[in-house]
């Protein structure tokens, strides 16, 4: 099949994805309301709280939602074939991963900026609040330490990567000074620091750490583990306009022309798939149910994106009305940039076998080479888009890693100030996430990892659509486009967590296969895995209980109402 087809049935499934489905919802559902004061202008206080306009959004979601997720999980799950890795990718999106994203949104901004902790406890009960902020704490534990582990994996394997990493540091910090401070044009202020971020790229490929460091330093996983949390800390503690929102924001750019030009590539290229359509039911990984499923977790549908929608976009969105183009329209952008590496992953390898030696070596490695090719044939040096495909990864793991340090700053807070104030600091619920997140970057085994982070990914989806399916209920609003796929997503999820705690506990760690540090780690994985399962099932029935609660509400309500 020519990787044209698929790039074109993507944008026939996003167009009526969000111009039909999401814009029915929109208006004759939820009625968004554009005269409907927002939390962003209700509250706003600089930090949390900050109307941002849209076009400003657009950048910070898509960077926000967008990691290395939609990237690594398609170029893992085409060993099952191709073609289920599509389907799941435009079947996902189009009934699941947009629908998750937007009522994430919504739902936070009608209860005036709630996290999910307060939501919980408000539509499902006290006690549902307490599971469900243990539950995303040890969630987002799991992301930081997947998205840690490939940011260090980057950085030793692709030397070019921690310049660039620098200077969108840079251009990002310069970013928020003159949206913010210095009130330069936004278009001024784009070009400059995109130009200088798009120099680090280059100084990347002539200086590379190696040159600067040495070997011994440029290799080592500590080294770049700590730079990447130390990054992250600023990225907790600063004002949220200060360093995420405008890193976010121009990160956005760098990926948004790659992504552009490597699909012009692809059709000046017009590559064929050359690897299986289908290969088998069983890989080495798992079954293609459960296991693809929440290895293509990003692209498809995240639990990651309703912490982000409910806990930061929804607190900066300026009306409603522009709920469905940032909520439910980057996500579709989200499931362009997945078929993009599904065909990078399909097409740029003559036969299984390559492509297999090719992974062993990381995805990173099968991206960046991808995004060299097509680059290339738009006439970048081949080199050069090597390197640019690298920095995307990069960029990609990074800007998702301090938005997660800084929500477990904040669900510690929210978890633990009633045991001692000294939590409430935000120093102190940064050292401890990046502690913890550490430990898994340096002990855990990166293949389970990645699975229970996408299993653990997508049961945080369906807990998402569980509370919404709560709010729709109690406002006697139609909630089945919720409901259905909340099922689907705790019954897939629910069976790959199991699956992937039962081969790290029991097969490896009791098993003897492991020890030492991976020992550690990799305990610490199947244990954590367990935990969300437990909690999930206790908040499926607290969430059952108020399913059933808010009907007999409403049918108690009709006839007084009639």
């Amino acid at each position: 099949m020519n990787a044209i087809y698929v790039l074109i049935i993507g944008l026939v499934v996003a167009v009526i994805g969000y111009r039909v489905y999401a814009k029915y919802i929109d208006s004759k559902v939820i009625q968004a309301d554009p005269k409907r004061m927002t939390p962003a202008k209700m509250y706003m206080d600089g930090v949390e709280f900050m109307p941002t306009s849209r076009n400003i959004l657009y950048g910070y979601q898509f960077k926000s939602i967008a990691g290395a997720g939609p990237i690594i999980g398609p170029i893992i799950a085409i060993q099952w074939g191709w073609l289920p890795a599509m389907v799941w990718i435009l079947a996902g999106t189009f009934f699941i991963g947009w629908v998750h994203d937007y009522s994430s949104a919504m739902i936070a901004m009608r209860n005036d900026g709630a996290s999910f902790g307060g939501l919980s406890h408000r539509l499902i009960s006290p006690r549902a609040r307490i599971i469900l902020l243990s539950f995303i704490y040890f969630y987002l534990l799991l992301i930081v330490g997947a998205f840690g582990a490939v940011v260090v994996n980057t950085a030793v394997a692709l030397k070019g990567a921690p310049m660039a990493w620098l200077f969108l540091t840079i251009a990002g910090v310069l970013a928020g000074q003159m949206i913010y401070r210095w009130k330069v044009d936004i278009i001024v202020t784009t070009v400059i620091t995109v130009v200088i971020a798009m120099a680090g790229i280059f100084l990347g490929t002539l200086a590379p750490s190696n040159q600067i460091l040495g070997d011994a330093l440029s290799n080592s996983r500590w080294l770049w583990a700590i730079a990447a949390f130390v990054f992250c800390y600023f990225a907790s503690v600063l004002p949220i306009w200060r360093f995420s929102l405008p890193i976010n924001y121009v990160a956005a750019y760098i990926v948004f022309l790659g992504l552009f030009f490597g699909i012009i590539g692809i059709f000046i290229t017009h590559p064929e798939f050359t690897l299986p359509a289908f290969t088998s039911f069983e890989i080495p990984i798992g079954p293609i149910w459960p296991i693809m499923f929440v290895t293509i977790a990003c692209g498809a549908v995240s639990g990651w994106h309703s912490i982000v929608c409910s806990s930061g976009t929804a607190r900066q969105l300026e009306s409603e009305m522009d709920a469905r183009p940032v909520g439910a329209g980057i996500m579709f952008l989200e499931m362009m940039l997945a078929l993009f590496a599904l065909i990078i992953a399909g097409t740029i390898y003559s036969s299984s076998s390559e492509y297999a030696a090719a992974l062993v070596k990381g995805p990173g490695g099968v991206f960046a080479a991808g995004v060299g090719k097509f680059l290339n044939a738009v006439g970048l040096p081949l080199d050069y888009g090597k390197s640019y495909g690298s920095v995307m990864m990069i960029v990609l793991a990074i800007t998702i890693m301090q938005l997660v340090v800084r929500f477990m700053r904040v669900a510690t807070a929210e978890l633990l100030s009633d045991i001692s104030p000294i939590f409430k600091n935000v120093h102190v619920g940064t050292l401890v996430a990046s502690a913890l997140g550490m430990i898994l970057v340096i002990t855990g085994w990166w293949q389970y990892l990645w699975v229970l982070f996408g299993g653990a990914n997508q049961l945080m989806a369906s807990l998402a659509l569980m509370l919404v399916s709560a709010w729709l209920i109690s406002e006697g609003k139609p909630a089945a486009w919720a409901m259905i796929p909340m099922f689907f997503m705790f019954v897939t999820t629910i069976a790959a967590l199991l699956y992937t705690s039962y081969n790290l506990l029991i097969v490896k760690v009791l098993g003897g296969a492991l020890k030492g540090e991976a020992l550690i780690g990799n305990t610490l994985m199947g244990l954590t895995g367990i935990f969300l399962v437990i909690a999930a099932l206790i908040l499926a029935i607290e969430g059952f209980k108020a399913f059933r609660r808010f009907r007999t509400m409403r049918g108690q309500a009709a006839p007084s109402g009639a």
